[in-house]
């Protein structure tokens, strides 16, 4: 038996492809649209514009399938979080997060990540697949429908989407652009480009590929000042390093819907936080390329879990390091943490799970060669960048 095609998989274009195979003209791809993402119906029979001979055809081959609710939390600031079910013992997060004047939705774009950051709980499980266009978009489409009748409003809940869940987007780039292009289009979300916001830790091509295809708000998981450290804490790094991240970034501003870049840093107490290493941000952006960077620093409290080898920075320390960037003349923000009391805080998406890289062990002796000899940092951070240059990646781990 044939099985059904579920439409979240399309966008506009490749559901207008799907209803020519029937035989039906765009503007009932166009009314198939509206009806399941401006109206949240997945019930052909209630589609009432539609011709019947279509609706009949649809129940026998297509399907609107959203993901199955595992579970459900609501966190005392309003923000909620929700565990789907991808099938394979798998399951992914979203998050909804309100604020004044806007909603946000974080979604996630695989189950696991092969990335393997060392402050986010989420790489500690691995990687098991890549998340269909289908289950990408259903984040968006049971969030923002289930919002308006939980909030008991008629407009629009979630007027921004950030990629910035389980996952590393650009790894999953194939099927991510299809469900960008669903969010951003009139006839469905009608989100604006300014308010979809991809995060990458850095995949270089697929920038590039991202800024010809769909360009949206650019967010850039960045985290150190040099390769040296930025090799320990994002492995991804010793394959894009900064100066090549920093030069994609440079061209993808030429067709994003914003004239910066935002790089996000998560504060680690004692591993990247230090005046020097704000000071070698501010020489990093102002001189690359001889032109330097646009941008944005978000600084990110570190959201602790078991086994991570690492902590917060303090709120004092947090705020030097900002003053510093800022003075420099860069727009910086601290994020606001959100959703710890649920674990839907930033990094959090994965729950308690084993420490299989010795983060700890490698954290530890990156401390201690930062506190004994900050007055070498620059000698030492090399020297130590060469002694691990043997240890295996998460993905070679697994």
């Amino acid at each position: 038996m044939t099985s059904l095609a579920n439409l979240l998989d399309f966008d506009l274009d490749g559901l207008a492809a799907f209803c020519d195979q029937l035989e039906e003209k765009r503007f009932r791809a166009v009314q198939l649209f509206r009806w399941i993402h401006q109206r949240g119906e997945s019930d052909f029979s209630r589609m009432s514009d539609l011709a019947k001979s279509l609706r009949e055809k649809l129940v026998n081959v297509a399907c609107v399938q959203a993901l199955p609710v595992l579970a459900q939390r609501e966190s005392a600031d309003g923000t909620i979080k929700w565990l789907f079910d991808v099938g394979g013992g798998n399951a992914v997060e979203a998050v909804f997060i309100p604020e004044d004047g806007r909603g946000t939705l974080c979604v996630s774009s695989q189950a696991g990540c092969a990335v393997g950051c060392r402050f986010c709980s989420t790489g500690r499980q691995g990687f098991s697949r890549n998340l269909r266009t289908s289950e990408i978009v259903a984040q968006l489409w049971f969030a923002e429908h289930f919002l308006r009748q939980h909030l008991h409003r008629d407009e629009r809940v979630i007027s921004n989407v950030v990629m910035m869940g389980m996952g590393e987007p650009l790894q999953n780039y194939s099927m991510l652009v299809p469900a960008l292009r669903s969010f951003l289009d009139d006839h469905g979300y009608g989100l604006s480009r300014r308010r979809v916001t991809v995060s990458t830790s850095g995949v270089v091509p697929m920038i590039d590929r991202l800024a010809a295809d769909c360009p949206v708000a650019l967010a850039v998981s960045l985290h150190a000042p040099n390769d040296a450290l930025r090799d320990e804490l994002v492995p991804l790094n010793r394959k894009y390093p900064i100066a090549e991240v920093l030069d994609t970034c440079l061209r993808y501003l030429r067709r994003a819907p914003r004239d910066f870049i935002t790089f996000e840093y998560c504060m680690l107490d004692g591993v990247n936080d230090q005046d020097e290493h704000a000071r070698e941000l501010v020489q990093l952006m102002r001189s690359h390329a001889g032109q330097g960077i646009p941008c944005k620093f978000n600084l990110i409290p570190f959201n602790p879990f078991m086994a991570s080898g690492l902590t917060c920075s303090s709120a004092a320390r947090v705020q030097a390091f900002a003053r510093i960037l800022s003075d420099a003349g860069i727009v910086t923000t601290v994020r606001k943490t959100r959703g710890d009391d649920i674990d839907a805080a930033c990094g959090q998406l994965a729950g308690n799970v084993r420490d299989r890289t010795r983060a700890a062990q490698r954290m530890a002796q990156w401390r201690g060669v930062e506190h004994t000899a900050q007055h070498a940092r620059r000698t030492i951070a090399v020297s130590h960048a060469g002694a691990i240059t043997g240890t295996p990646s998460v993905a070679q781990e697994h």
